[in-house]
C-alpha cells in the first residue's frame, strides 16, 4: 500500500513533536507500506523569515520572498531524516523540484501544472521513506515558487494523484473535521464522514482545517483524504465522494470567517454596464469578490455591497476609487468590523426547515443579520464581528444539540 501523510507546522514544531511524527512515520513503514511524507515548516518559522525579509527591505521581490520562504519546509524535510536515520529507518528528503513538483510562474501563490514522479518512484522502489517538503515547486525558468496559504495540503494531494496513492492523510492539531471548531463550541461533534462540495464551503467559508485549493484538488483527481490528529492515535474524518451519513445528517458543520469586510459603493449609476465595470475592475486589480448585495437607493440610484478578505480591502477600495468616474459611484464605504458565519450541508437542499432555524438562532440572540446568500448546500449571513462566536454556540445549539 501507497501511503502519502502530510504533517503541518505544529505537528512539527519541536525536537518532540519531529519525535512524535517519526513514529507516527515508522509504525506505518514497519507494515510494509510505501511511505511519501510532505512536512511544513515547523511553527511559526514562515512568519519569522517574513520578518527577517521585513528588517532588510520594506517590499522585496517575490522571487526572493520564494527563495527564503521555501527553506522553511526545506529545514523540516532534512531534521526528519535525520530524526528516522537515528531510529535505523532508510529516509530521504528531497525539495519541491527534487519531487517534480512544477509550476506555473506566479510567485507566492503559484499553481501546480503537473508533477513528475520519475524521482519519487526510484526512491520508493529503494524502500525509502521519501520525504517531501511542502508549499513549494520550480516553474519553467527552474525558479523556487510557493503555493500561498495551505499549500503543503495542496502538495500532498498532488503527490497523492501523481502516485494514485492508496491513502492521503492529513495530519493536524485536531482530530478531525467538527460540526464547529471544538475550541469555541464544547458541544462540537467529530464528522466520521463528509462529502467533497461540503469540505469545500466549510474551507472557503472560514473553517481551517484543510485548505480550498487542496479539496478541489482531491475530487477533481478523487483522492479520499482522512483528516487526523498528530498528537492523539485516533480514526479522523474522510474526506469523499458520498458519504453514509448525507442523508441522516442535514448539517455538517458551520463555520466562522472573520478575516473579511465589507465595502460598498454609494449611489452607482442605474443603467446596464455599471455592475460589470465595477467587478471587472476588482477582478483585474486581484480582489476575489464573495458576497454581492445591490439595494435600491433613491433619485435613479443604487448601493452595491460586496465582501472581500480583509487584507484584500484596501487594495479593492483604491481600485475602484481611481476609477470612480469611469465606474459611476459617489464614493466607498469600508466595514471590516464584521464577520461571516456559514451553515453547509448537503441534506439542506431536501429540507424546508433549516434557513428558519438558522434564522430563528439569530434573533433568539437579537443579532442582525446584515448581508445573506443562499446556496443549494450553504447559507452565509455577515453580522457584527462581536457577535460572531455568540451566533456559531445558538446556531450549534438549534441544530446539533437540541433533541
Amino acid at each position: 500500500m501507497l501511503i502519502v501523510q502530510k504533517f503541518g507546522g505544529s505537528s512539527v514544531a519541536n525536537a518532540e513533536r519531529i519525535r512524535n511524527v517519526a513514529g507516527i512515520i515508522a509504525e506505518n513503514y514497519s507494515f510494509g507500506h510505501d511511505m511519501v511524507v510532505v512536512l511544513s515548516a515547523q511553527g511559526d518559522t514562515t512568519d519569522e523569515l517574513l520578518d527577517k525579509a521585513a528588517e532588510l527591505n520594506a517590499a522585496p521581490s517575490q522571487r526572493e520572498l520564494d527563495m527564503l520562504l521555501a527553506t522553511g519546509e526545506q529545514q523540516s524535510i532534512a531534521l526528519m531524516a535525520m530524526c528516522l536515520e537515528a531510529m535505523g529507518l532508510p529516509a530521504v528528503s528531497l525539495t519541491g523540484w527534487q519531487a517534480g513538483i512544477r509550476t506555473n510562474a506566479d510567485h507566492g501563490l503559484a499553481r501546480i501544472r503537473r508533477v513528475d514522479p520519475e524521482r519519487l518512484r526510484r526512491e520508493l522502489d529503494k524502500k525509502q521513506i521519501v520525504l517531501v517538503a511542502g508549499f513549494q515547486g520550480v516553474n519553467k525558468f527552474d525558479d523556487y515558487t510557493t503555493l500561498g496559504r495551505g499549500g503543503s495540503d495542496t502538495t500532498a494531494v498532488a503527490l497523492a494523484a501523481a502516485l494514485h496513492a492508496d491513502r492521503c492523510q492529513i495530519f493536524t492539531d485536531v482530530e478531525g473535521v467538527y460540526t464547529a471548531d471544538p475550541r469555541k463550541v464544547p458541544g462540537a461533534r467529530k464528522l466520521e464522514e463528509i462529502t467533497y462540495d461540503e469540505m469545500l464551503e466549510l474551507a472557503s467559508m472560514g473553517a481551517q482545517v484543510l485548505m480550498n485549493r487542496s479539496v478541489q484538488m482531491a475530487k477533481r483527481y478523487g483522492v479520499e483524504l482522512e483528516v487526523l490528529s498528530s498528537l492523539v492515535r485516533a480514526p479522523g474524518t474522510k474526506v469523499k465522494e458520498v458519504t453514509r451519513t448525507m442523508e441522516e445528517m442535514k448539517i455538517t458543520g458551520i463555520a466562522k470567517d472573520e478575516n473579511v469586510a465589507r465595502l460598498t459603493a454609494a449611489d452607482v449609476a442605474d443603467k446596464p454596464g455599471v455592475a460589470f465595470r465595477l467587478l471587472h475592475t476588482l477582478s483585474k486589480a486581484g480582489v476575489n469578490v464573495d458576497m454581492i448585495i445591490q439595494a435600491n437607493g433613491k433619485d435613479g440610484a443604487n448601493d452595491i455591497s460586496f465582501v472581500v478578505a480583509q487584507d484584500h480591502a484596501g487594495k479593492a477600495y483604491d481600485a475602484l476609487m481611481a476609477r470612480r468616474d469611469a465606474i459611476g459611484f459617489d464614493h466607498i464605504s469600508m466595514d471590516e468590523n464584521i464577520a461571516k458565519v456559514s451553515v453547509v450541508g448537503a441534506g439542506m437542499m431536501s429540507s424546508s426547515n433549516i434557513a428558519a432555524e438558522v434564522f430563528e438562532a439569530f434573533s433568539d440572540e437579537h443579532i442582525n443579520i446584515q448581508m445573506i446568500t443562499t446556496s443549494e448546500i450553504k447559507i452565509s449571513c455577515v453580522i457584527d464581528a462581536a457577535s460572531a462566536d455568540r451566533a456559531v454556540k445558538a446556531i450549534h445549539r438549534r441544530l446539533f444539540e437540541t433533541a
